[in-house]
């Protein structure tokens, strides 16, 4: 095999891997896509048609074990992520697995123990595209320049509409058997914030859950929901500044997803629906917008950078990996403890 063909199986087949990921791996040269597992086979064979694939498949095991697949890159909603990671690196394969990492920390902390076992292969979670755009300006103002000073408050408010009362059918999202601890943006959100402002070291949460009951789409039965509708965190960082989080799934017509961070030396803004930065001074009357420099500029190039890693090999430095999708697990898991007992809860969880 030359040393610069890549080639990948697919399991889950989704609206990701449609809109975003087929488009980017095809426009990589020596990269294939050589066989699909999804839930149905005809969906299999529906995908495998549009793109060309050569091989489809009924079981995933068959992906992973497929002596002519390099990559395994997995699509399926979060109950699979971890059994699929888990096996795919044991069969000496590198593994892309989409966001949400897993059901739990505990699944994901088996995903970073096998990574570990396994340092020659590239493992990978789909980076959110929240704040891509902005992602190297805010690093600069925030750890560089330090134009807020010392960060005293964190505030994040992510209020939308996706989970609608009047929409009886259970998503996946909403469903425990295959999200897990996983709500609304909640992890992929954390993972940002991770980056620009740091980890969390206590936080007591409060959770939501306006409709009670939806109807399974597979047997058309009402059943409970688990999965809450808005999550409100308050908390402390590990830089000793508090921070005040919230999200919710049922804000008709709600605000614009922003970030305000305030420190001893300015405030600092980033609106995540516009990627637009605004910036003022202690002796400012108003906040100022910040440009964000061409060559800072982030966009959506997740394939290749997953790809020039596997080809490249060793520390390639490539990121999110299972480390940091551990850190946002861990995150979702003290909120979901919180929540259900009412009690502050201290980071890093044993």
């Amino acid at each position: 095999m030359p040393s610069d063909l890549v080639r990948i199986g697919i399991v889950g087949a989704g609206g990701i891997v449609r809109q975003r990921h087929m488009p980017g791996l095809q426009a990589i040269p020596g990269v294939e896509v050589v066989s699909v597992c999804n839930r149905r086979r005809d969906s299999a064979e529906a995908f495998a048609a549009e793109y060309g694939i050569p091989r489809v498949v009924d079981h995933w095991r068959q992906v992973v074990d497929d002596p002519e697949v390099d990559v395994v890159w997995i699509g399926t909603t979060p109950y699979m992520h971890a059994r699929i990671s888990i096996a795919a690196l044991d069969a000496g394969k590198h593994v892309f697995c989409q966001a949400r990492m897993a059901r739990n920390l505990a699944e994901a902390r088996a995903m970073v123990a096998a990574a570990d076992r396994h340092p020659d292969l590239v493992v990978a979670i789909c980076p959110p595209p929240f704040g891509m755009v902005g992602e190297a300006t805010m690093q600069r103002l925030l750890r560089r320049e330090r134009v807020v000073g010392t960060v005293q408050q964190v505030r994040l408010t992510m209020l939308a509409a996706s989970l609608t009362a009047g929409e009886p059918e259970l998503h996946w999202r909403q469903d425990i058997e295959q999200s897990g601890n996983n709500v609304l943006t909640v992890g992929i959100y954390a993972e940002v914030m991770h980056r620009w402002v740091g980890r969390a070291v206590e936080l007591q949460a409060r959770t939501d859950l306006y409709t009670r009951q939806r109807r399974d789409p597979a047997t058309g039965e009402l059943v409970n929901v688990q999965i809450p509708d808005s999550v409100s965190v308050i908390g402390q960082l590990a830089s000793g500044a508090d921070f005040v989080y919230q999200w919710s799934g049922a804000a008709h017509l709600g605000p614009t997803g922003e970030l305000w961070v305030f420190g001893d030396a300015g405030t600092l803004t980033y609106d995540f629906g516009a990627d637009r930065i605004r910036h003022a001074a202690l002796d400012d009357t108003e906040l100022r917008d910040v440009s964000i420099p061409e060559h800072e500029r982030g966009g959506w190039q997740v394939e290749a950078d997953f790809i020039r890693a596997v080809r490249q090999g060793g520390d390639t430095g490539l990121s999110p990996d299972f480390t940091t999708g551990e850190h946002y697990m861990e995150f979702l898991e003290a909120i979901t403890h919180s929540a259900r007992s009412g009690e502050r809860v201290y980071l890093p969880l044993a």
